[in-house]
């Protein structure tokens, strides 16, 4: 057995009460084996980590108890936490995880004075993306949650985009024309727009996440082709789903 193929041997949908289509299926084995490999900036135990402590945020008790206040910062305490990462990890964690709508530039701040690099921050966003986009799905099918599949050793390749610039968010992205050969093909199939750009100080993760985006949602290409519909739902039932779900997020992208 490959080591690729070790990191997604748990992921099955043999016993699902619906079908699932083999390319979905595909997506998601190629997201769990990128979980387990070194990053950019983390190697694949942290990313691991990462991905337990994601899961471990819906039943911290602290967490809870702020999504009820007026303020997170209201609310002092210690999370319930499920790795022995940084304090400033976890916490960085938790409250994307679990309180989403009301992150401000002061959190992002606080996690850079905690010890966390832009980068590092970005590439922890990228896993807990993909944990939680996958997790999502199974339970929306009704189907038990995959086992993390176990890192892969190796150290993180540490590169840094030469062209990324400060001003579109809180961390600093690549913009198509400050690509570099390092990057290059980065946006290929995509338009570029800020949601692909979020993750570009860490490209791996763009192209990453938008693999699994690609068949989970459609592919950029086939978004706006209205005069024909590639899957079951109808792009109008699509949008609707998203819109719902954005609301239910307090996503105002």
């Amino acid at each position: 057995m490959s080591v690729e193929s070790a990191a997604v041997e748990t992921l099955d949908y043999r016993y699902s009460p619906l079908s699932v289509r083999a390319d979905l299926a595909a997506a998601q084995q190629r997201a769990w084996a990128r979980l387990a490999a070194p990053g950019e900036w983390w190697p694949g135990a942290v990313r691991i980590a990462i991905a337990e402590e994601t899961r471990a945020a819906e039943s911290c008790r602290l967490c809870r108890e702020r999504l009820v206040a007026l303020s997170p910062h209201a609310v002092a305490g210690v999370h319930d936490r499920g790795t022995d990462l940084p304090d400033a990890l976890v916490e960085v964690i938790h409250r994307i995880r679990t309180d989403p709508g009301r992150l401000t530039r002061r959190f992002y701040e606080e996690a850079r004075a905690g010890g966390l690099s832009d980068a590092e921050y970005v590439e922890t966003v990228g896993v807990m993306a993909t944990v939680i986009a996958v997790d999502s799905f199974c339970d929306a099918l009704g189907v038990p949650r995959h086992d993390l599949p176990a890192p892969r050793p190796g150290a993180p390749r540490c590169r840094r985009p030469a062209g990324a610039k400060q001003g579109l968010a809180w961390v600093p992205t690549v913009a198509p024309e400050d690509l570099t050969d390092a990057e290059a093909g980065l946006y290929d199939g995509l338009a570029a727009a800020n949601i692909h750009r979020a993750l570009s100080l860490v490209p791996a993760e763009v192209t990453g996440f938008f693999d699994m985006d690609a068949a989970h949602y459609l592919p950029d290409a086939q978004l706006r082709d209205f005069g024909t519909e590639y899957r079951a739902l109808t792009h109008a039932q699509i949008e609707f789903l998203a819109g719902r779900v954005s609301a239910i997020n307090r996503c105002v992208y």
